[in-house]
């Protein structure tokens, strides 16, 4: 595996979200919605575009207990133990710069810090708040997936991200990072694009984002703590390492 460096269904696109929440904002809404039994929240929006990922502001306060991980076995989205005492999961947008910056910068020392030797697991979630080809892309993300090359895809797309700006993803592009990442059967690749189930899983992914509160991308939940932004690794480091002193790891 390569070393992470990292349809259009009606109903659940959200190319105009009101992006207008301060990042900051995620923890008190978090607080509140975990207080009162509803999950994260359930406002909408980010302000990817705009905020700086060494800016933005960093909500990693510890919330009530809570557990987002699915922890499945196998998953072709997740990597890591599923039994590791943390778990990192991550919203993300295929066409979001801060989210490529942090597969770019981070997210490869995080997984061999953390994942390697079992104490963390990764996993994904689909936020595709930035339109049609942001959709398009996490289905190919998932087609790349049903042939054992998640992260490889995701390293093809993220390692060719601008530092700024959302990149176009037609679907020859889709198709060129495919081919960058190894996928063997294109032809099988081609048809899972169009594949229902993919684009099913894709729509829960973001509704979940939606139900939890997610205000920006990339937002990260280690454990019961939050981190919003592509914060610098030390920023993680320190998330990680107050999660495994809590879990007695």
């Amino acid at each position: 595996m390569n070393r992470p460096r990292a349809t259009r269904s009606q109903g659940f696109l959200a190319r105009n979200w009101p992006w207008t929440i301060a990042a900051g904002l995620l923890v008190i809404i978090l607080v509140i919605s975990i207080i009162a039994g509803s999950g994260l929240g359930t406002n909408s929006g980010t302000q990817a575009e705009d905020e700086s990922g060494s800016q933005g502001a960093a909500a990693g306060a510890q919330q009530q207990e809570f557990d987002l991980s699915r922890r499945i076995d196998g998953d072709p989205t997740a990597m890591g133990e599923v039994d590791a005492p943390v778990v990192l999961i991550e919203f993300a947008d295929y066409r979001c710069p801060f989210c490529g910056k942090f597969h770019r910068d981070t997210l490869g020392d995080l997984v061999d810090e953390y994942v390697a030797d079992g104490r963390m697991r990764v996993e994904w979630r689909d936020a595709p708040v930035f339109g049609d080809e942001s959709v398009d892309a996490a289905v190919a993300a998932r087609a790349a997936a049903e042939q054992g090359l998640f992260w490889e895809y995701q390293h093809a797309v993220f390692g060719e991200a601008p530092d700024s700006g959302h990149p176009d993803l037609p679907r020859e592009v889709l198709i060129e990072h495919a081919q960058t990442a190894g996928v063997a059967d294109m032809e099988k690749f081609e048809a899972d694009l169009d594949s229902e189930d993919l684009h099913v899983q894709v729509q829960s992914d973001f509704e979940e984002a939606q139900r939890l509160g997610v205000t920006s991308v990339p937002t990260f939940a280690i454990n019961d703590s939050v981190i919003s932004g592509a914060q610098p690794a030390d920023v993680f480091r320190e998330t990680i390492e107050k999660e495994l002193a809590e879990a007695g790891a």
